[in-house]
């Protein structure tokens, strides 16, 4: 892969990354409104935000190991 693209998909796999961190603040956001509605064990929304979270760190973490590989093939 010649430099220019792998600069182009860097910046591109940064600016996923950036997204998935602002969406997964707003999730913990949501998470903690949640959590003041009461009882946690029948709290759907609390129950959601908590997979919502952990979904979108997996993902982070999935971006931020194509970055790495990315970076790592210069």
């Amino acid at each position: 892969m010649d430099i220019k693209l792998r600069l182009e998909k860097i910046e591109m796999w940064k600016d996923i990354l950036k997204q998935l961190e602002a969406h997964l603040a707003i999730i913990l956001i949501k998470k903690g409104e949640a959590a003041q509605e009461g009882d946690l064990s029948e709290n759907a929304a609390y129950t959601m935000a908590i997979e919502d979270a952990e979904t979108t760190r997996v993902r982070i973490g999935e971006v931020k190991k194509i970055i790495r590989e990315l970076e790592g093939n210069k």
